[in-house]
């Protein structure tokens, strides 16, 4: 595998990194012995960078029991993250970073993130004495490598940058979200600076790497019949010259030997003009008919009324992505199935009962009460708890097997 410097601490990093985020899961559960296999596997394959955080559930501590193998800890580079929505007062951060590296089983983080930030959670961060805490932690030996996550708008990107001498930003960036958050001239800027940069959701949630409207998967097949959209993506990210390491959070060896393949073989600025172009018309074909800018990271979650934010956005996004019709057609289906209570699992827009406790917490900066309105207007109109009735007596496999003869 081909790996990238990042000037600023001199270390060669494999341009894909894994992500502890959505490892694989068993009864509600990280499935370990999966998850073990998985990130064994992307090891034994050049992969020298994991990305967790103290927020993730149980990542962190998984994690430790992986790195009690000292053969597996000289192998590779981690990275974790001070959850700063958790960070009230000076005295918060020590007690913190001693639980991670407990956590991890480590005695020494060697990229060290504050979570989650924009100027005015940095500037609360900063007014709380986050300098000492992170000089302090490295003359301790606690840290290698500091930076930051950011979550915030592209305005206000350089002077969060600015505001100490990071070695590592983690920014959002892939092509259909190219110009938010830290936009291509911010990630300019910050390479200016000889930082690292490490790309979270280069796939949009999985948006852009499953199935796509109709018309954008066309231009991709016209282009390369043995492509997956996934790849088309993760080269797009991969080909940005300025560009570290794509934090990838890859739950099967199917996604995981593909990433790897396309990281492999992407060079920075390989792709060609008719494959940028081809991308570009992608972008516009999706801008057309996503509906809500959500990348079902979960970082809204857990929603205190039980909503389930992400599944309600990516179901009504779907709606209009693969150009459901009809007052019950698919879409419908799938919401009363995942979030509507068929199944048991009731997480439906309705429950919101807007308290704006997602709101701040939003990397998008999305108007989420607004979007769930949305939500609930199109799959909870009047009469559907009739419907739902007849799901509950009749049985669902049966409802899904009218739906699709009436369809």
């Amino acid at each position: 595998m081909q790996y990238r410097l990042i000037k600023k601490t001199g270390d060669m990093i494999s341009p894909i990194g894994f992500g502890a985020m959505r490892l694989p899961v068993k009864n509600g559960k990280i499935d370990r012995t999966k998850a073990h296999k998985l990130i064994s596997h992307a090891i034994d394959n050049g992969i020298n960078f994991i990305d967790t955080a103290y927020l993730y559930g149980d990542s962190e501590t998984f994690l430790g029991e992986i790195l009690t193998d000292d053969m597996i800890r000289s192998k590779v580079k981690i990275c974790t993250k001070l959850p700063a929505i958790n960070v009230r007062k000076y005295e918060d951060m020590e007690p913190l970073l001693d639980e991670q590296l407990r956590r991890l089983n480590i005695d020494c983080i060697d990229y060290y993130l504050i979570h989650a930030v924009d100027l005015k959670n940095m500037n609360r961060l900063l007014k709380r004495d986050l300098v000492k805490f992170i000089e302090n932690a490295k003359s301790d030996g606690k840290i290698k490598h500091i930076g930051f996550s950011y979550h915030g708008p592209k305005e206000e990107f350089q002077e969060v940058v600015d505001c100490y001498d990071w070695d590592v930003v983690m920014v959002q960036f892939n092509y259909f979200d190219e110009n938010v958050q830290a936009s291509v001239e911010g990630i300019e800027y910050v390479a200016s600076k000889d930082m690292g940069i490490l790309v979270m959701e280069p796939l949009k949630g999985g948006i852009l790497a499953g199935n796509m409207p109709k018309e954008a998967e066309e231009v991709f097949r016209k282009a390369n019949l043995n492509k997956s959209n996934a790849e088309w993506a993760l080269e797009w990210v991969l080909n940005n010259r300025n560009v570290t390491c794509v934090i990838s959070g890859m739950n099967s060896f199917d996604q995981l030997n593909e990433n790897m393949a396309v990281a492999d073989r992407t060079a920075p600025m390989s792709m060609s003009f008719e494959d940028l172009e081809t991308v570009e018309l992608v972008k516009r074909v999706m801008k057309n008919s996503l509906k809500i800018n959500c990348s079902t990271c979960g970082y809204c979650m857990p929603c205190p009324q039980g909503v389930n934010i992400p599944e309600c956005m990516k179901i009504y996004n779907e709606k209009y992505l693969f150009n459901h019709k009809g007052i019950i057609n698919q879409s419908f289906i799938d919401y009363y199935q995942y979030v509507g209570g068929i199944m048991g699992n009731s997480g439906n827009a309705s429950k919101c009962n807007g308290c704006g406790k997602c709101l701040r917490k939003c990397p998008q900066k999305l108007d989420i009460i607004a979007e769930l309105d949305k939500v609930r207007k199109e799959f909870e109109f009047p009469g559907v708890k009739y419907i739902l009735l007849f799901v509950k007596h009749v049985g669902f496999p049966f409802y899904k097997f009218i739906i699709k003869l009436l369809n």
